[in-house]
């Protein structure tokens, strides 16, 4: 892009108006073509973090600009720093996701998968990825991302999946992974097992049908309730609480029942999981399709072999392993044959009530379909075994969660884990390296020669099912730095990463397995900080959904008021433990700080000022001159540490406050008419300083203006961190800061009383200190300047009403006899003042009803808070001016 450094040139100027567009496509790619994003530095500290890699078949949403953003925000700080800054980046297979999305174009086509051999619907899957894989890669570019794209990772590149299935034979090997019967999470759509995390429960308008099992010695029955009648067919006992004295003489006579419709003869077992405060207290158990049951029927002592299953991977009915289900049933789809048992129980008397109810329904997020609990044979992760090392890690502060408060629920369900189901009935994706003998033996090896080897002269076929995207995933940051090669450089000065930026709904299902596995197999944790993130939610703190139509496009966003606006928003509502609030109406405020910037820095363009020529800061002799580069070093520190503690809002804010208010509004103000050599080098001094500072959250318009304000050795993106070698000089900072407080009051005053902005007073102020004489004889042309005061006097006001100003210890008295109508305004005070009185008082009243507070919508009552508060505000505004009037 040689055009780019002739049109970045600082001769052509900056432009009138601000336009992030031109310059932000231009920026990127001139900084990917460099390389700047992972410049050469062997001998720099390394700082290394990975992204959470979104599916292949994904598109920018708002939480990946969330996520993302706060991520190059530390990247490029840490860059700026010196470091061996590493963003790993690259994409996730998705297996569902994307098998799906390349089996809906054969559909679409009259074509279907199953026409197609595994191999060739693979090759048709690779196609896609070629032509259509790269959409989200080339969003992030657009949200400014610098991530080490020269090593853009997939998950199932060549050496990552040589890394996955040594990890699966590793584990194997010890006992650490193994194949089982138990209930899976089963999409009868897309006939797999889906993780936890791809189920989404939705309330539904249902049914509680009770019904009564007849007592098989005809002494009576036992009521029972269910939402699933249709599991009824392979019921396999019926629970009591083993305290409930209801049921204890059946318990001691080992009563059974003999179900409806199968005939078939079950026992009544007793177990803590049935509460003899709901319903009956007795429930059925169905341990083949239920997974509270599951857990009852190994306590009663069935094995998973013996469970029944009555659904096959369609989720229709099949005969169960004793033969007893009526031929009728055999084929019929799930909820049909839900209503034909509520018939027959019906016709045969047996149906005691029916209740409707709402009831929590699993459904897969990407089939659509009720999900089914179904026993089948899968692979297993041992992570109860697993998870004791990564527990550790986070007690002994090896890991470090922020917020801490996360720590808590880590624990939880680190220590209550469950056996990881690993394997999944797809065809694309990471196959599973075990080999089937015909008599059943099971051979897990690397390759199949290794296999065969193993078996002998047993004929081998291999396992259909690929492994859960999880599982490759867990690998995430070491396997994307060259493991298992042996002596891979980034592995050795890029493992353990420094940090993993991450929503906390992933903890779970990411972040605690790459903890476990890193832990496994480098016997070192995998990052040494873990910073979880809330979610981007609709204004009204609603989650955002498409089917509430609140969802905001992160893309729609960027184009409207550009990447580095929506970047500023993310970082600075980015408050540890929160959520953050979609506002548009912010960040278009931050895209008007942009403004303000590009505008101060054409003000100092015009009046000789430029690019610095040093580190430090230069020598000043000037009060402002001492004052601002006193506040440059203190928000440096200021930034410095909420860096280090990772609150991404109290850094954005410092520098949002350092260059609107200090830099924009006050220095530049003070320096007009004085640019003096000393004052053009600490200008332009302090505005490099603000570039740099700036551009971990705003790097497109900051390096814009820094390629247009003077001579660079190099781009600000590998620029250096301030180091101003100086300190906050206290005189200078009074002497401002006083000089700040009086502009800043008159200015509030003078709107209070409605008095204009350009009108000319006169000050008193008797007996002031030695200290605030000074200020005032040596601010003397700035005082009337900016504050619009023809004099001082150190003297007694005149009798008459006058308004009171305060600056430091001194208390300025400005009459206004002839510049306004006192009773007048008054008046008009009194009378504002009265109605928010009026309007506050209300406003408490409502939010002190309960009635209000219980009935009320959410949004109601936030809007009448906020009002509150407005009014509220509002009366102490008025207050204060109707004061200052005597």
């Amino acid at each position: 892009m040689n055009d780019l450094n002739t049109e970045a040139s600082p001769e052509a100027g900056l432009d009138k108006t601000f336009d992030p567009a031109r310059i932000e496509a231009k920026w990127y790619a001139h900084w990917e073509d460099k390389g700047l994003f992972r410049p050469e530095r062997p001998d720099a500290a390394p700082f290394t973090i990975v992204n959470p890699p979104p599916n292949v078949t994904g598109s920018l949403h708002i939480g990946h600009a969330l996520d993302n953003t706060l991520q190059d925000v530390v990247i490029r700080y840490e860059r700026l720093r010196g470091k061996d800054a590493l963003w790993v980046v690259g994409t996730d297979h998705a297996g569902i996701a994307t098998q799906m999305v390349v089996e809906r174009q054969l559909e679409a086509k009259q074509d279907k998968r199953t026409n197609y051999t595994r191999e060739a619907f693979i090759e048709k899957v690779w196609e896609w990825k070629a032509e259509s894989g790269g959409t989200i890669t080339g969003q992030l570019r657009r949200l400014g991302c610098s991530m080490d794209w020269s090593r853009e990772q997939f998950t199932m590149d060549p050496h990552f999946t040589r890394a996955v299935v040594k990890v699966f034979v590793d584990l194997h090997k010890q006992g650490l992974i193994y194949r089982d019967k138990r209930l899976v999470n089963w999409d009868p759509k897309l006939k797999t097992a889906i993780s936890d995390l791809e189920v989404e429960t939705r309330e539904i308008n249902g049914s509680f049908w009770h019904f009564r099992y007849p007592l098989s010695d005809g002494s009576g029955h036992i009521m029972v309730a269910t939402t699933r009648p249709e599991t009824m067919l392979a019921d396999m006992a019926v629970a009591v609480n083993p305290a409930d004295e209801r049921y204890k003489p059946l318990l001691e006579r080992g009563a059974t029942v003999t179900l409806p419709i199968t005939g078939r003869e079950i026992p009544i077992v007793a177990d803590e999981h049935a509460d003899p405060e709901l319903g009956s207290g007795a429930v059925k158990i169905t341990p083949g399709h239920d997974f509270n049951d599951f857990e009852v029927g190994k306590r009663a002592g069935f094995k998973a072999a013996d469970m029944l299953n009555m659904l096959d991977a369609e989720a229709k009915v099949q005969q169960t392993s004793d033969g007893l289900i009526p031929h009728e049933f055999i084929g019929m789809d799930r909820f049909d044959a839900r209503r034909r048992v509520v018939e027959l129980m019906d016709d045969d008397g047996l149906l005691e009530k029916v209740e409707d109810r709402v009831i929590a329904t699993p459904y897969g997020d990407r089939g659509g379909v009720v999900i089914e609990p179904w026993l089948t044979d899968q692979w297993y992760v041992d992570a109860a075994t697993l998870a004791k090392p990564a527990i550790e890690a986070v007690r002994t502060g090896q890991i470090e969660i922020v917020p801490k408060t996360w720590e808590k629920t880590y624990f939880n369900w680190m220590e209550n884990i469950q056996p990881w189901c690993v394997s999944r009935q797809l065809w694309w994706g990471h196959r599973i390296p075990a080999w089937f003998a015909e008599d059943g033996e099971i051979f897990v090896a690397e390759t199949e020669e290794e296999a065969q080897a193993q078996a002998g002269n047993k004929k081998l076929t291999r396992d259909e099912d690929v492994l859960d995207t999880w599982f490759s995933s867990a690998l995430w940051p070491f396997a994307t730095l060259g493991w298992p090669d042996e002596n891979a450089p980034l592995v050795a000065k890029h493992y353990p990463n420094d940090l993993l930026v991450s929503g906390f709904d992933i903890l779970f299902f990411w972040d605690a397995r790459m903890a476990m596995q890193g832990i496994h197999f480098m016997k070192e944790v995998p990052w040494k900080r873990l910073y979880l993130h809330g979610l981007v939610r609709a204004a009204d703190g609603q989650k955002m959904s498409k089917s509430k139509g609140n969802v905001v496009d992160p893309l729609g966003l960027i184009d409207q008021y550009g990447a580095d606006a929506l970047r500023f928003f993310m970082t600075a509502m980015e408050s540890q433990g929160r959520d953050v609030k979609m506002d548009e109406k912010r960040v278009e405020g931050y895209r008007n700080f942009a403004t303000k910037l590009w505008n101060a820095a054409r003000f100092c363009q015009s009046n000789g000022i430029g690019a610095s020529t040093s580190l430090t800061a230069p020598a000043a002799t000037s009060a402002v001159n001492r004052w601002i580069i006193g506040e440059v070093v203190e928000t440096v520190a200021a930034l410095d540490k909420a860096m280090a503690d990772l609150r991404f809002d109290a850094a954005a804010n410092a520098i949002y406050h350092f260059v609107w208010n200090q830099f924009c509004d006050w220095y530049i103000e003070l320096i007009k008419g004085q640019f003096d050599e000393e004052t053009k080098a600490v200008a332009g001094w302090v505005l490099d300083q603000i570039l740099v500072m700036l551009h971990p959250f705003m790097p497109f318009v900051t390096e814009e203006l820094w390629s247009k304000m003077g001579e660079r050795e190099g781009e600000l993106i590998v620029a250096r961190w301030p180091a101003p070698e100086a300190k906050v000089d206290a005189g200078a900072k009074v002497e401002v800061e006083w000089l700040i407080a009086l502009v800043g009051n008159l200015r509030g005053a003078k709107a209070e009383l409605g008095i204009s902005p350009g009108a000319r007073l006169t000050a008193y102020l008797a007996e002031p200190s030695e200290a605030t004489r000074a200020i005032i004889e040596r601010n003397a042309t700035a005082i009337d300047r900016l504050a619009r005061l023809d004099a001082i006097r150190f003297e007694a006001a005149p009798a008459g009403a006058a308004m009171q100003v305060g600056a430091g210890d001194a208390m300025l008295a400005i009459p206004l006899e002839g510049v306004i109508d006192i009773t007048a305004e008054k008046a008009r005070l009194e009378k504002a003042q009265g109605l928010s009185i009026k309007e506050r008082d209300s406003l408490a009243k409502r939010l002190d009803n309960p009635a209000f507070v219980e009935k009320a919508k959410p949004e109601a009552i936030a809007k009448a808070r906020d009002d509150h508060a407005a009014h509220a505000a509002e009366a102490e505004r008025l207050a204060a001016a109707l004061a200052r009037l005597g």
